[in-house]
């Protein structure tokens, strides 16, 4: 089975900032309608696509998570050259924004670029600190009356790179987390019959807090609970083996807990478990900081969810260069099926 690459790299170029998911959530309607039984977007812009079970039908509901936004900015001030500010949307290391293509959607969208000061104008107090997020401006190479006309106060701005195929991954902005909005989808098309009725849920807000998962688990009310997120793989040189979270290449990872989140010992056995009976490689995540919709999806229900996570293995997270491996995602794919059909065969008691 080889990854649709292409499909990959029209998700993850889609813009869609944490409050403004209305592209790629248009998106994903289009592709996800013809794959489920039932579809809705609630009042929050979460889309939850229902594929009902033949087996056990009406029986019990399993919430999989997947978060549509990617980090961005928001247009606070327009200075009187035409200059932009912003605020972050998401998490950002303010030293990857130097050098970058940016868009603003405005009226239209508008290509621009972060600038900073110049580094031989710089002092040398300047030159050994640490950047911060109000070092940088937009610059869209207009004066002020011409961007006032495009750019209001409020707009969104996304970051602008390609995807594209490097050895055995792929690389891109945002596959945080659009390759498990990939991975969701191309597991509806090869799901057969679920053991229960499967939420196919693609949730907003998440870098800025989990609020899309908080409101759709409250109204799907899951007993089973299963999140899509990348995570951490600090594989690279300088990192100490007990730093690493994950590494490329090594399989799906099974989360055991983040910082938001200590999943169910009982899903984490049992992943363990489908992925060895389906012969699906895979590994385990301890992530120490940033949590996932898991913690949503585990909490927001009425009675909570017996949930857990599997999560994608990717290098320089929150910058626009993610790294994904091919057969990592291949996996996370197969697994999220396996566990979907097998789950009625498992024995799920305290």
């Amino acid at each position: 089975m080889e990854i649709n690459v292409p499909l990959l790299k029209q998700i993850c170029e889609m813009s869609g900032a944490p409050g403004y998911e209305k592209r790629i959530r248009d998106l994903i309607i289009h592709l996800v309608t013809p794959l489920v039984d039932e579809i809705k977007t609630d009042n929050l812009g979460n889309v939850i696509g229902v594929k009902k079970s033949k087996k056990n039908p009406g029986a019990k509901k399993v919430m999989v998570a997947s978060h549509m936004d990617e980090i961005g900015f928001i247009v606070t001030h327009i200075d009187d050259k035409g200059f932009v500010r912003f605020h972050t949307l998401g998490g950002f290391d303010p030293k990857t924004l130097t050098a970058q293509r940016v868009i603003i959607h405005g009226k239209k969208d508008v290509v621009g670029v972060m600038g900073s000061k110049p580094i031989h104008v710089m002092t040398a107090d300047e030159k050994n600190k640490l950047p911060q997020t109000t070092d940088f401006f937009i610059d869209l190479g207009m004066p002020k009356e011409e961007v006032e006309k495009l750019i209001s106060i409020g707009d969104p701005i996304t970051r602008d790179r390609e995807l594209i195929e490097m050895g055995h991954c792929v690389n891109c902005k945002s596959i945080d987390n659009r390759v498990s909005v990939f991975i969701l989808i191309e597991m509806l098309k090869l799901l057969n019959d679920p053991a229960y009725d499967v939420y196919a849920t693609f949730t907003v807000q998440e870098e800025v807090g989990l609020r899309g998962a908080n409101v759709a688990a409250h109204g799907i009310n899951p007993e089973f609970g299963i999140a899509l997120d990348t995570t951490v793989a600090y594989d690279v040189p300088g990192a100490k083996p007990h730093e690493k979270i994950t590494e490329l290449g090594n399989g799906a990872a099974i989360k055991i807990m983040d910082a938001s989140t200590i999943c169910d010992y009982r899903m984490v056995a049992y992943m363990k478990k489908t992925a060895e009976k389906h012969q699906i490689k895979w590994q385990p995540e301890i992530l120490t900081a940033g949590g996932t919709d898991t913690a949503g999806v585990q909490r927001m229900g009425k009675q909570g969810a017996i949930a857990g996570a599997i999560s994608i293995p990717t290098r320089h997270l929150h910058q626009v260069i993610e790294m994904a491996n091919k057969e990592d995602i291949r996996n996370c794919i197969l697994l999220l099926k396996a566990c979907l059909e097998d789950m009625d065969s498992n024995d799920w008691g305290h």
